[in-house]
């Protein structure tokens, strides 16, 4: 069915009118209202930043309350109003709405309700549509951050079914809040159930990994890892001195966020004439950190793989040694591991390695009589291992794209919902 032909259908005759906000309703602002005013239990209240982090698209019930005394002093929303947080640091979020089902409840500044007498839902979709979006870019004013008057709301027009007609034209809207609830409810199912399917193979890895890695059976020692090698701490650079073009350098930071279990090219560079205070990591090195917010970010270690030295910061350490270095990189991850590395971390306002402490942490050596054989078992593991991560990593990627394709969807029909023909002034 085409666009036009659905929405005559849904239409049945009627005519559509596009009508200003300020014409179906009236903004009232909120006021007075401060985080540091919500208490355990009371007077239902919303905090415009709420809205952003807190709440979907409706709600009935609120995360906070205030006192009965302060309820008093504030303006307050009632059933089928549209909550609206109005100032944000960018363009997307301002105006960001919330339909409201519950009851009375309190409301702060920098947010507003608009009351009506329209479906409050069909309000709240249109106010995510494109063509909302488009007409609300043009009230935007401030500098860092952004806001919209509710004089300028007022003149920003929206699509009413049957004006005259206020049985049908509820109808009509209730309809198409039907069709986008129940296209909402299929993209959160889809999503919890990829999510959920991610989390069991990451799992299923992890404990596959931990297996291969925990050589409960074969000829094994466990050796320390200041007994297989050595750790060289890195010296100091900043984000200041990064350059488009210059020397190949790890951030701390990065290996938090960017890097996996191993890496063959630096994401960052620095500038060229740095080249005698720094320190490096050779081809075959593991690069780890020395501090992290969390105890498990502590020690994180990433496998240089690429074909020539990198330089690394003062709060890395590149551990050098003899062994497949993604067999050491992936040991450093098992639970066991991070368990035992746990013990050698300053809990201090940021969270330290105690390399002395970490460099007695053992880690399994096969055939440790035979370089070669050794060697050629810590590959086979890598080989199977590196295998399960891809399958892992593939899901991983996925799964986000999968996300975003059902959102564009989405986006697609509750615009084609409200595509209904527009004026001279909403079309351009």
């Amino acid at each position: 069915m085409s666009e036009l032909s659905y929405l005559e259908k849904l239409l049945d005759g009627f005519d559509v009118e596009w009508m200003s906000l300020g014409d179906i309703g009236n903004f009232i602002r909120g006021n007075g209202l401060q985080k540091k005013d919500f208490i355990e239990s009371g007077f239902p209240a919303i905090h415009y930043g709420q809205i952003y982090t807190r709440y979907g698209l409706s709600a009935d019930k609120t995360f906070t309350f205030v006192s009965s005394e302060l309820a008093n002093k504030l303006r307050k929303a009632q059933k089928n109003d549209l909550l609206l947080a109005t100032t944000s640091e960018n363009d997307v979020d301002v105006v960001k709405p919330l339909a409201w089902l519950g009851g009375e409840t309190a409301i702060s500044g920098d947010m507003m309700l608009f009351r009506h007498e329209r479906n409050v839902k069909y309000l709240a979709y249109f106010f995510q549509s494109e063509i909302f979006q488009t007409q609300k870019m043009k009230y935007i004013t401030g500098a860092k951050v952004r806001r919209v008057s509710s004089s300028d709301l007022a003149k920003i027009v929206i699509p009413i079914p049957c004006p005259d007609n206020p049985e049908k034209s509820l109808a009509i809207q209730s309809e198409i809040v039907r069709i986008l609830d129940s296209f909402t409810a299929l993209t959160a199912e889809l999503t919890a159930e990829l999510t959920a399917e991610l989390t069991a193979r990451k799992k299923q890895y992890n404990y596959y990994r931990d297996q291969l890695l925990s050589f409960e059976e074969g000829e094994v020692e466990w050796k320390t890892l200041g007994d297989i090698g050595e750790f060289i701490r890195g010296k100091r650079f900043t984000k200041a001195d990064y350059v488009a073009e210059g020397i190949k350098v790890i951030h701390y930071g990065e290996i938090y966020t960017r890097y996996g279990v191993y890496a063959t090219d630096s994401l960052s560079q620095v500038r060229a004439d740095m080249a005698n205070s720094l320190r490096y990591a050779e081809p075959g090195d593991v690069v780890l950190t020395d501090v992290g917010e969390t105890v498990e970010d502590v020690g994180k270690a990433v496998a240089w793989l690429g074909d020539e030295k990198v330089a690394i910061h003062d709060h890395c350490y590149a551990f050098r040694h003899t062994m497949n270095p993604k067999f050491v990189s992936y040991c450093m991850q098992t639970a066991s591991f991070i368990a035992k590395k746990a013990k050698y971390v300053a809990r201090t306002k940021v969270n330290t390695l105690l390399i002395n402490g970490f460099s007695k942490i053992s880690i399994p050596v096969p055939y440790p009589n035979d370089p070669e054989r050794s060697l050629a078992e810590q590959d086979r593991i890598v080989r199977i291992l590196d295998n399960f991560d891809i399958l892992t990593n593939s899901i991983s990627k996925g799964l986000p794209r999968e996300i975003e394709l059902r959102q564009k969807q989405y986006e697609y029909y509750r615009d084609l919902l409200f595509s209904f023909p527009k004026p001279d002034a909403v079309s351009q």
